[in-house]
């Protein structure tokens, strides 16, 4: 069964359209801005949580203290 040209051409250019579509999604995905400016917000998201600040807060304390004591021996 033989098919119409103009609906095999409506179909290509369907099918282009839907092509063009998902590369422009996966484009917008996989841009590497996008990717760092989620990874930086990931990183602060977990940097803002009280037990994490606090406990770099100490660590820092304890290392600078200890950086200071080695310095004045």
């Amino acid at each position: 069964m033989a098919r119409d040209p103009d609906t095999i051409q409506r179909e290509i250019e369907q099918a282009r359209t839907a092509l063009a579509a998902t590369l422009d999604e996966l484009g917008e995905r996989a841009n590497p801005q996008k990717l760092v400016e989620q990874g930086k917000e990931s990183v602060l998201d977990v940097l803002s949580r009280p037990q994490v600040k606090y406990t770099l807060i100490a660590v820092g304390a304890v290392v600078g203290f200890a950086l200071v004591r080695k310095l004045f021996r």
